[in-house]
């Protein structure tokens, strides 16, 4: 499902942060994007057009075939990015239409949950034996990912963790062997300096992004950091003792990222490898979004690495390459291999007069039957284990197709920091990455203090 997935890299459609939610130039709504009024069906909003909407015919048939009672419309928002998709819902909300259930990724969860959503406890409290089939079959980092303050607001239902794709003739060209699951820092240099060296000019060794997610955020999590503060609510004892016995004092009530880690040294760390690696010439400057061109150039051979999840095997897969063309490993070891990840679900806003029918969309949605329906082809990670088999990616997955799911089981993993302040703090981000990657070493530091005094004013707002 397009709007669920990080596949709207492929058309540069994700990366919040380009404006600002709560800023006073929300995206002005079209007619299309407002619900009916009077409508008595359960609408749905996903982030994508009509089409997107019409695609999703089959889910929506099997489950009015369970429940000839609920009728459902699937509302298509169109939004340039999450950012614009979550202001375009506030907006329905101020308005007095706002749809029943919305879809939300990762950068929109703590808004959503702090200001719209509906918790799920009471529901997954009454409905456990109808649930305990999810989240036997779902690995609890993901669902904690959706946890605020100890209450779950969503059930997650795709996800993408930031791996690191390899193309196949640019390592054959320079003679490299694929990485051991453990490589380091010091491995990565080694790769992209020898791709370098036996490639022609204009080839890229390693390309990135300046966004939140696969941008600088993976090489600080991999040092064991972060550019927000990190702390654990207390809570969520319920979920974890119901569904994850044993594992109790391993999750929390949700990520908590309150104030600026900028001033971390291990951050300082971070920008100057990557200032080193852009400065050798080893690396782009990052670049803002995604896109087709990027697509261009992995499948043309033109970059050798680059970080995504496996959202990106059917966009690959469509561009012409084959399964034996690339390759994805896990990303390199710093301080720690930590990855970072985003998912998305669907949340109940609290405004909603159908929650109950909206409950039954969600249990539908994250069911066996439900979710098969919904992820016919590799253009995201299922977030239920048992679907990322064989058969999902038959003929364009990568021979290592099954790092994307045991990336959660090998390492330890995170979502990406996504306060309810998101937007304005991935924005700060955003403005420093480049100058802080491109300018002199000695400017390093400086760029590094106008980042935490942006983020500082991004939290409190």
């Amino acid at each position: 499902m397009t709007q669920l997935s990080r596949r709207g890299l492929l058309t540069g459609a994700v990366g919040v942060g380009s404006a600002a939610l709560l800023g006073s130039q929300w995206s002005r709504l079209i007619g299309t994007d407002i619900p009916g009024r009077y409508d008595n069906s359960l609408s749905i909003a996903i982030n994508g057009t009509n089409q997107d909407a019409a695609a999703r015919k089959s889910l929506v048939d099997a489950f009015t075939a369970q429940h000839p009672d609920i009728p459902v419309r699937l509302q298509a928002v169109q939004g340039a990015d999450w950012a614009d998709f979550f202001a375009k819902i506030l907006t329905m909300a101020a308005a007095g239409t706002p749809p029943d259930v919305c879809v939300v990724a990762t950068e929109g969860a703590q808004l959503f949950a702090e200001r719209l959503a509906e918790p799920l406890d009471a529901y997954i409290t009454r409905d456990a034996g109808e649930v305990k089939n999810y989240f036997d079959d779902v690995h609890p980092s993901l669902v904690e990912a959706f946890m605020y303050k100890g209450s779950l607001y969503q059930m997650p239902i795709d996800f993408n963790a930031a791996n690191m794709y390899l193309n196949t003739t640019a390592m054959e060209r320079a003679g490299v062997a694929y990485p051991d699951a453990n490589w380091t820092h010091d491995d990565f240099l080694a790769m992209a300096r020898q791709m370098k060296s036996s490639s022609d000019t204009g080839f890229i060794p390693f390309y990135w992004t300046n966004r939140l997610w696969g941008g600088v955020v993976p090489w600080l999590y991999a040092n064991d950091t972060s550019f927000l503060k990190e702390k654990k609510a207390d809570g969520g004892q319920w979920l974890w003792q119901q569904f994850y016995p044993g594992q109790e004092d391993t999750y929390s009530g949700g990520y908590l990222w309150e104030a600026s880690n900028a001033s971390d040294p291990r951050v300082l760390e971070s920008f100057e490898f990557l200032r080193a690696v852009v400065e050798e010439g080893l690396g782009t400057s990052p670049a803002q979004g995604g896109g087709n061109e990027l697509v261009g150039q992995f499948s043309g051979g033109s970059i050798g690495m680059t970080p995504a999840g496996g959202y990106w095997v059917q966009g690959l897969s469509e561009a012409g390459l084959k399964p034996e063309d690339y390759d994805v490993a896990y990303f390199p070891k710093g301080r720690s291999q930590r990855h970072q990840f985003g998912a998305a679900g669907y949340a109940i806003l609290k405004t909603s007069k159908r929650k109950d029918e909206a409950w039954e969309w969600v249990k539908f949605c994250t069911s066996l039957e439900g979710m098969s329906l919904a992820f016919t082809k590799p253009d995201t990670t299922p977030t239920r284990r048992s679907m990322c088999n064989e058969a999902l990616y038959a003929g364009k997955g990568p021979a290592h197709w099954k790092i994307f799911y045991d990336t959660l089981d090998q390492h330890p993993c995170a979502p990406i920091p996504a306060p309810p302040q998101q937007a304005a703090v991935e924005t700060a981000l955003i403005k420093n990455v480049l100058g802080a990657v491109t300018g002199s070493a000695d400017a390093l530091p400086g760029a590094l203090e106008r980042l935490d005094a942006d983020l500082t004013r991004a939290l409190e707002a």
